[in-house]
Order: C-alpha cells, then structure tokens, then sequence
C-alpha cells in the first residue's frame, strides 16, 4: 500500500477515536458544572457559555504557533504532542473539584489541543497533489464519524458509571490515538536548512505577499463557514421543540437530525474531494457554498420534523465539500515550508466562527426567533459564495518550485 493511502487509513481511525472521546463530553458539561455546586439558573448558564468557549479563544491563538512550529518540526510530532497533552488534561477534569479549575484545564485543553489541523496538514502535504480533495475529504468523515457517535458513548457511561469515568475514559481515548499515530503513521519530513539572514527576510517578505494576497481571503472564507454552522446547529434541539410542543422525545428526533446531517457528510465529502481533484477545488466549493446557502432556507419554514430531517441531509451533501476544499485550496497555492503555519491560520479563523457562532445565533434567535437564523445563515453563506468568487484568484503564479499547481481551478 502506498504511504498517503496507509496513512490516510490510520489517521482516519485517529482521528475518529479523537472526536469520538472529545464529544463523550459535550453532552452532559453543563451538568457537570452543575454537580460541581453551581446551581443558579444564571450563573450555571454563564459558567457553561465560558467552559465551552474557553477552549476556542485559546485554541484560536495558539493554532498558528502550533503550525509553524510543525514547519520546522514535522506534523507527526504535533500529533503526538497534542494527543498526549489532552490526555493529560482531560484526565485532570475528572478530578476537578470546582468551576474555576474545569474553566482553566479548558483553556489549557485549548492551548495544547490541535490534533485534527495537525492530521490535516500531514494528509495535504504526504499526498500527491492529484490525491489531496479525495484524501483530505475522507479524512474528515473520520471526525464526523466520531462526533455522531461520540454523544451517545458519553451518554451511556455518564448514565450507568457517573460524569467523571467518562473524562478518564477520554483520556484513555487519546492514548490510543497517541498509539495509533507513533506505531503507524510515517511523514516523508525534511527538516529546513539553516538560512541566512537574507534568507530570512525573503521569507518574511513572501509570508507577508501571502497573507495579503492569498490567506486573508480564505480565512474569511473558512470564518463565515464555520459561523453560519454554528449560529444554527446548537439551536437545533430548541427548533424541533417548536416543531412538536410536548413531545418527550425532543432529544432523540433532534439526535436524529443531527445524525443525518453528519450521514450525509460522510457519504459524499469523499466523493466531492475526488471531484475537486478533476474539475479544481474553487469550482466545488462555490457549488458547495451555494447548495448549502439553499439548503438552509427551507429549514425556516418546515412544520414537522421529517421535513427538516431531508433539508439537513441536502445540507450535510454539500458540507462535505466545503472545509476539506478549502484546505486543499491552501495546500495547492503555498509552498510546502509555510503550509504547517498556514493551516494554522485557517485552524484560528474557524475556532473563532465556532466561538462568534453560537453567540450570535442565541442571541438572533431569542430576539427574533430560531427561523431567523435559517434566513441569516442562507444570506451569510451566499455572500461567502460571492467572496469566494471574487476575492480568491483563479489563478497564481507559482510563489516556489515546491509549492504544487492547482489542478482545474
């Protein structure tokens, strides 16, 4: 078997087992802070808001240390630094004992964490440019995967062995990922050359060109994705409440939604990553934003559950194609040497949509109701669309020998 492909297999079960035992946790955290004394209504809310967020804020600033340091490291070091160090702190949050120490393990869990964008620039940069959509597409139907059936793990052992067995089993989750990545997974990485001072300057001067002239405009992109996903998504439960006012099975007709949305991504996020490797990775992510765009705004106006249940499948067909084309549109247009920085920087602007996200989207739909954000979010990721077309140039001239040419776009 070929190198990118046994690796794309084992990072694929990697990280899986990462965003399986990430999400053991989300379910039940603001019962938890609960369980750690904080009972008013108030400040339960408040403390949930800060210990989900807390995460994002310092993963956001850390994300591009991170990557550029891999650029003088290699990816395969950032992956076992990362799964080590959560292991280690998500086995501390089960023996928190107030709050405040669950808040700070979660920003620590932010500055430590970066596994996925470590899996992602490893998989770009080890795969032959022709391979890439295909590759970084099915690689993240591993996360997806792992996040559908993450909840329902943590669910159960929450249920039958208490909140805390399950930041210990987590954390025994990351070891096994650590293990995965050590035993298995090998990165053609070769260490850059020491260089004068020149050198360095040329360098600085192009990582400057690129900022401005190339990454800037797709971090906009990769902010404005992840925000309209997240302005919606944890309004989801609150939505179908609306659409069956008394039902006892809220929770389980909004887990199903929200399965078919990640069933969806699964199927077809391969499928476009090939197509992108044929036609150019622009022309299927503007075929993706504008079917995502239109797949959103039926969602405000559906009466029943099965409705909303097809809408979010059409959606999850056209997520696939949106964030694993972005990064391999970085890969396909900066030199290999300032990929690991660069995906850093995509990694940063997606945490912060993931952190403005909810944010807005509670306080849109409290105002004006959660159909609203439907209508926003259609708007949003069509204006993404015209951004995408216009802002990002179908074509560059090649900034280094080693940075590989876009095939189609």
């Amino acid at each position: 078997m070929q190198l990118w492909k046994r690796n794309l297999v084992v990072l694929w079960f990697a990280n899986f087992t990462v965003m399986a035992g990430m999400s053991l946790v989300m379910p039940f955290l603001p019962l938890y802070i609960e369980d750690l004394g904080v009972t008013d209504p108030q400040e339960l809310t408040r403390w949930a808001g800060l210990v989900f967020s807390g995460t994002f804020m310092t993963s956001a600033i850390f994300a591009p240390i991170w990557g550029a340091l891999s650029d003088r490291t290699g990816r395969r070091v950032m992956l076992i630094r990362s799964a080590v160090g959560m292991a280690i702190v998500m086995a501390l949050m089960g023996f928190v004992t107030s709050v405040d120490h669950l808040f700070y393990l979660r920003l620590a869990m932010g500055v430590i964490s970066g596994f996925i964008p470590a899996a992602v620039a490893l998989m770009a940069t080890n795969t032959p440019k022709e391979h890439v959509g295909y590759a970084l597409g099915t690689l993240q139907t591993g996360a997806v995967s792992g996040q559908i059936i993450g909840p329902l793990i943590g669910g159960v052992l929450a249920n039958f062995l208490g909140f805390r067995s399950v930041f210990w089993f987590t954390a025994g989750m990351l070891v096994i990922a650590t293990v995965i990545v050590t035993v298995f997974v090998k990165e053609n990485f070769q260490k850059p050359a020491p260089a004068s001072k020149g050198a360095k300057s040329e360098r600085r001067r192009f990582e400057m060109v690129g900022h401005l002239k190339l990454i800037w405009p797709m971090l906009v992109v990769s902010f404005l994705i992840t925000f309209s996903s997240m302005m919606v998504d944890p309004m989801m439960s609150l939505y179908v409440s609306q659409l069956v006012p008394g039902s006892e099975s809220v929770a389980l007709i909004a887990g199903m939604i929200t399965a078919c949305t990640g069933i969806a991504n699964i199927i077809f996020s391969p499928r476009l990553g090939r197509l992108g490797d044929r036609v150019g990775y622009k022309k299927v992510l503007l075929l993706a934003m504008c079917g995502a765009g239109l797949m959103y705004l039926p969602q405000a106006f559906v009466t029943a559950p099965w409705q909303l249940m097809i809408c979010r499948f059409g959606l999850g067909m056209c997520i696939g194609g949106l964030l694993p084309q972005v990064n391999s549109l970085i890969r396909s247009r900066v030199p290999l040497e300032v990929q690991g920085r660069m995906f850093g920087y995509n990694t940063s602007a997606m945490f912060l949509g993931n952190l403005c996200g909810p944010n807005v989207g509670g306080f849109i739909g409290g105002k004006y109701g959660f159909g609203s954000l439907f209508i926003i979010a259609t708007c949003t990721m069509l204006c993404n669309a015209l951004w995408l077309k216009f802002a990002v140039k179908d074509r560059q001239p090649k900034p280094d020998a080693k940075a590989p040419a876009e095939s189609g776009a």
